[in-house]
């Protein structure tokens, strides 16, 4: 990930000192598409493995989240 993020921010330091070409610019969009992938996919692990409790201490998880979790689990 962190050479991805490099390749993205050398392209978007280019592309404002002296330009990018149109390879460079495709390059630049398919390797921002990769990230925003790999971002989202984190993000919806980490809430797979979310309990909400509300202030009663009762466990108040949606039951669609609730089926995906037990789905997880196997």
């Amino acid at each position: 990930m962190n050479l991805l993020l490099k390749n993205i921010n050398d392209l978007a330091a280019k592309q404002k000192s002296e330009g990018l070409t149109a390879f460079e610019k495709e390059r630049q969009a398919a390797l921002r598409q990769e990230y925003l992938k790999k971002i989202r996919g984190t993000v919806q692990d980490n809430l797979h493995h979310v309990t909400i409790i509300d202030p009663l201490g009762d466990d108040v998880t949606p039951k669609k989240l609730k089926e995906i979790q037990a789905e997880l689990r196997g």
